[in-house]
């Protein structure tokens, strides 16, 4: 058996849409797709603005830079922000890009997120802005976090490119932020091939957003946002931001719009799925299994190797190898363990045990939008047998 990391959730409705697209010969972002796509990923998780870009990558970049350009107490080089020390690489990339000081929260092992309680106690004058990540499907304490960041009067970004469906207290992730990201890679929830969303309910913020996906220019601004006051719709044809293009398609859009019609779905065999995985490794006192609080919406299984049985850690891979069951590093693993780090002003709240732990011990295998009985029970049977 062949057990794969990821498997497509596409049908024949993703198929007709790329038909739709081609037969309509408007293939930018200014077809209409994108458009309906934005405005009905937003009400599916009752926010009030989106904007589609061309991966969760650069959600996260022109967010980080639309808290720059804020007319009121922007975000400036040299500002703390606080991040936890496992996430995918292009959630730190922007921080470091845009000059900040990253200053890093552990994880908690069982949970693989860092901790509110930690993220509060890491809070200095100095930060002005909290970058919460919820990790594969897992849920942070948001409505706390936002409270303390509102006490504050600081920056609450949340990260949710691997979490979309997950809520918690009834609230979809996601939705908490001023900024809030999301991925539509082909590994994720849905499927756009590349893509991502940003939801906000700032309508500044809404706007820089929509100047920076597109070169930095006015013309797709709302309520004359940015014109002149006597500068006619002709002039906004001008560049006030230093943006880039980041800008996503017709294509993409149209099959988001038949993916999301699938999401709740999807997330739905997702989670029976992972019910069955922690019936079978329930008792497995070899792993440390995520442990996740509020509804969760993953797309990966994780299994962390105890301090006890380390010396399994290479027989496990190796038989994960031989056996055809495809495994990765959880998310990006941890950021002190990549050469990249070099290139960054970053202090450690807490150090990194935890993280590092992790990263030289964990794994996980996929979650499928499929029934999984026959994988997860060959990939169990196979470990039973590692002694």
């Amino acid at each position: 058996m062949n057990y794969s990391l990821v498997s497509d959730s596409w049908g024949i409705e993703e198929k007709n849409a790329i038909k739709a697209v081609i037969k309509s010969n408007i293939y930018t972002y200014k077809g209409k797709y994108v458009k309906e796509f934005e405005n009905k990923f937003a009400r599916f998780f009752h926010c009030k603005y989106s904007v589609m870009v061309n991966s969760g990558s650069s959600a996260n970049l022109i967010s980080i830079a639309s808290l720059f350009y804020k007319k009121k107490n922007p975000l400036k080089k040299g500002d703390e922000v606080i991040v936890p020390t496992l996430s995918w690489s292009t959630t730190y990339y922007p921080l470091q890009q845009y000059g900040l000081k990253l200053r890093f929260v552990d994880i908690d092992i069982d949970t693989l997120n860092a901790s509110v309680q930690n993220i509060i106690k890491a809070y200095t004058k100095k930060t002005k802005l909290i970058v919460a990540v919820n990790i594969l499907g897992n849920p942070i304490e948001l409505s706390k976090l936002r409270s303390f960041c509102r006490s504050k009067k600081i920056y609450l970004m949340e990260d949710n490119c691997e979490s979309m469906g997950a809520k918690i207290n009834g609230k979809f992730t996601g939705t908490f932020g001023i900024v809030n990201t999301f991925s539509t890679f082909f590994s994720h929830h849905i499927s756009t091939i590349e893509g991502g969303i940003i939801l906000t309910n700032d309508f500044e913020i809404y706007n820089l957003l929509l100047a920076l996906r597109s070169h930095g220019w006015t013309r797709d601004l709302l309520n004359n946002f940015y014109l002149k006051k006597n500068q006619t719709k002709y002039e906004n044809y001008c560049f006030a931001l230093p943006g880039y293009n980041v800008r996503t398609t017709n294509l993409n859009a149209a099959i988001g719009l038949e993916q999301l019609k699938k999401l709740n779905k999807l997330v739905k065999i997702r989670r029976k799925n992972h019910r069955f995985f922690l019936e079978l490794f329930k008792n497995d006192n070899r792993f440390i299994l995520q442990k996740f609080i509020g509804k969760n919406s993953c797309f990966a299984f994780t299994l962390v190797v105890k301090p006890k049985f380390k010396y399994l850690k290479n027989k496990i891979f190796k038989t994960l190898h031989k056996n055809k069951i495809e495994f990765r590093l959880i998310t990006g693993g941890s950021f002190f363990k990549h050469p990249v780090k070099k290139y960054f002003n970053f202090t450690k709240f807490n150090g990194s045990k935890n993280v590092d732990y992790v990263h030289e011990n964990g794994f996980f295998v996929g979650n499928h939008p499929r029934d999984l009985t026959k994988e997860l029970t060959f990939l169990k049977n196979v470990l039973n047998k590692i002694k």
